[in-house]
């Protein structure tokens, strides 16, 4: 998002949520929020008559919506879509910032998670609302890809959670190998998925029949 063509509302709460980046919630303040987005102070409460967790919320759920509308731009822009390479594209935008600025912020989601979900109810259900959000754009992108609609979403889930913690690993470390082993040990999970979609447990006295049917490795 560029703040260039967007009204002072809009720009306050893309500046809550990069600085929930960078800082978590103490890092977004109302003063900070106004001076980074260029937005005059008086506006604060006429915009968010409920104060930081107003702001905090309204730039968590931005971010939920902003990290689902990438997934169809990552999956648009793969000569071969598959899982394993979704999740390399996803990943390969954090990896990308460290590089060119030899620090990574985090997830904006993640920070406010890890700053109220126990103090802040609403700032908790923002939370969740938002990476529920983004766990349905990548569930969809990985249906469309052949994933069983049952599993989809559980891979959706394990992809997000191992990307927050690679994320997290990464800040630590200033390194991009926990981003890099992520991409590489869950790619063969991710793919199978299509390869070899779960069956349901066998009724019994089919296991000849099955067994039969289906090439068990070894």
């Amino acid at each position: 998002m560029t703040t260039a063509d967007h009204g002072p509302r809009e720009r306050m709460v893309f500046s809550a949520a990069q600085l929930l980046r960078r800082g978590g919630i103490a890092a977004a303040g109302m003063r900070e929020t106004a001076t980074q987005a260029h937005a005059p102070r008086g506006s604060l409460q006429h915009y968010f008559p409920g104060g930081k967790e107003q702001v905090v919320n309204e730039a968590v759920a931005w971010a939920g919506r902003y990290a689902a509308s990438r997934v169809p731009h990552f999956l648009g822009a793969l000569d071969e879509p598959s899982p394993s390479a979704l999740f390399a594209a996803m990943a390969q935008q954090w990896t990308d910032e460290l590089a060119a600025t030899g620090t990574l912020a985090g997830c904006p989601v993640a920070a406010a998670t890890a700053d109220c979900a126990q103090a802040i109810e609403s700032t908790r259900a923002s939370a969740a609302e938002a990476f529920a959000c983004w766990r349905a754009s990548v569930t969809e992108a990985l249906t469309g890809m052949g994933v069983p609609p049952a599993r989809a979403e559980a891979l959706a889930t394990l992809m997000l959670s191992t990307l927050e913690g690679a994320i997290l690993i990464a800040r630590a470390e200033r390194s991009p190998h926990a981003l890099a082993t992520a991409v590489q040990e869950l790619a063969p999970v991710l793919d199978a998925a299509i390869r070899h979609p779960r069956l349901p447990a066998p009724a019994s006295g089919a296991g000849e029949v099955l067994s039969a049917a289906v090439p068990w490795p070894g």
